[in-house]
């Protein structure tokens, strides 16, 4: 029986033992991302300055204290693709106030404030937290935490908060900053001058509810190779629950509520398209029927990304689907076909008027698409009266969008994140991150060149097998 309890007692103390090593080995080595999280952490490779906007509780905050955990640390997954250092890093995280920094950052990288059995649960581990002092006027809010990196060095970050205003953020050289909730535009400036000199990185995690702020304007309006902006919807949040997604959205206040569930910023009277995105999106069509005439429309990207948008048209009731998108940077025709042939080889492609634009080959720009096998129409696009206005594209989009004749399948969140921030200033539209709603601007504008075509990699297959027997002409105009 001695033998038996003790065998018991071992076991006992082996299990708490383990449970006490995963309890403080540190969520950073648990941490799974979702997609759009992943491709916020990814870009910290090639770009300076990043912005995850998202909604509410969509894990933007959990985002960024891993990565800064990682930073810290030095322990990346073998799935990281982001910005790394070699050795030991100094960073500042920075919140609205010291309560928020100690209640969201603190926390999320050292557990639970206030706490002492706590500290070690939060992303970095236990072991490797090393030391910690305190901040002055916040009960237990750390003001910096030195942290054991895998180099054998050690490395620090401290804790700030805008209300210390712009001269906190004055001094020494930074590898890094986290922006955790939107900074005013002169200390977020401070921070981009602390980590110049070490050419470091920032980035920010928060919801635009101060809507077209100057920070915001920065990544919305002023296109750099430096920065970019990651946005993350309710949708997206894939560790959120259908039913707990309802409740969110019922209890967010009606002017809040694309901020707040979809990370838009508030655009006021410059956003243009203002129909619900409930109303506009619906489940990917399985079954097409035959009368539906299909449609590409592209956009070449020859400053930008390649767009192209592949519309279903139900003529009978006048409604648009727009089935499938495509968006590539940096690519050559020939790729740019490879990836819409498998789709769609039979469908005719509408193009916009720089398809005339003529290469070095004095050939133009729709003629490499149609050697490489895509059915380009004759003509670039235009209206019936053979105008190309973007206004009037506009006009009809969003006339379709209110009266549910434009539909978009719910998995093209590229031409949805698109359309969620495109807006004017000062009267003009801007041209920025608007590719696959050009490339849709095209197909809408030429919908009369649609066809009713088989869809996949076979070209020239029509869903009946083949054209009318004995005629010399289109029968499906």
């Amino acid at each position: 029986m001695n033998a038996e309890r003790e065998a018991k007692a071992a076991l006992a103390e082996a299990l708490e033992a383990k449970v006490l090593e995963l309890t403080y080995q540190g969520k950073i080595l648990t941490f799974e991302p979702y997609e759009k999280q992943k491709v916020h952490l990814e870009l910290g490779a090639a770009r300076r300055e990043r912005l995850l906007m998202a909604g509410n509780r969509l894990g933007k905050s959990e985002a960024g204290a891993f990565e800064a955990a990682c930073h810290l640390t030095g322990k990346y997954p073998p799935w990281w693709k982001g910005r790394t250092f070699d050795g030991p890093t100094k960073g500042w995280i920075a919140g609205v106030t010291s309560l928020d920094a100690r209640n969201v950052c603190q926390t999320k990288l050292c557990g639970q404030y206030g706490v002492d059995s706590a500290v070690g649960t939060g992303m970095i581990p236990k072991a490797d937290l090393l030391d910690k002092s305190l901040a002055r006027g916040v009960t237990d809010a750390y003001d910096t935490i030195q942290v054991r990196h895998v180099s054998g060095g050690i490395s620090t970050a401290q804790f700030k908060s805008y209300e210390q205003g712009r001269q906190k953020f004055q001094g020494e050289g930074l590898d890094w900053i986290w922006f955790d909730e939107e900074p005013p535009e002169q200390i977020y400036a401070e921070g981009l001058t602390r980590i110049g000199e070490r050419d470091g990185i920032a980035w920010m995690t928060f919801t635009p509810l101060e809507g077209r702020s100057a920070v915001v304007n920065r990544f919305v309006d002023e296109p750099s190779p430096d920065r970019v902006v990651t946005t993350i919807t309710i949708d997206e949040a894939t560790h959120i629950t259908a039913e707990v997604k309802a409740r969110m959205l019922s209890g967010y206040l009606p002017h809040e509520l694309e901020a707040r569930a979809r990370g838009v910023p508030m655009l006021g009277s410059g956003r243009i398209f203002l129909t619900s995105e409930e109303t506009i999106v619906e489940a990917a069509i399985e079954y097409i029927p035959q009368v539906w005439v299909k449609l590409w429309g592209v956009d070449f990207g020859i400053d930008h990304p390649f767009a192209a948008v592949l519309i279903l048209w139900d003529r009978d009731n006048d409604v648009i689907h727009v089935h499938h998108c495509i968006r590539i940077k940096d690519a050559l025709p020939l790729q740019h076909w490879a990836a819409m042939k498998p789709i769609g080889a039979a469908v005719p492609v509408a193009w916009p008027l720089d398809g005339t634009n003529r290469r070095d080959d004095g050939k133009p720009l729709s003629d490499h698409y149609k050697r490489c096998g895509a059915r380009m129409l004759d003509q670039h696009a235009t209206w019936l009266d053979g105008s190309v206005s973007t206004e009037a594209g506009v006009v009809e989009i969003n006339e379709r969008e209110r009266t549910g004749r434009l539909k978009y399948a719910a998995q093209l969140s590229d031409i949805l994140e698109e359309r969620r921030f495109y807006h004017r200033k000062e009267g003009q539209i801007v041209k920025i991150k608007d590719d696959l709603l050009s490339a849709l601007r095209i197909a809408i504008m030429m919908k009369r060149e649609a066809r009713m075509v088989g869809l996949g990699g076979q070209s020239a297959q029509r869903i009946n097998g083949g054209m009318a027997r004995n005629i010399d002409f289109d029968p499906f105009p």
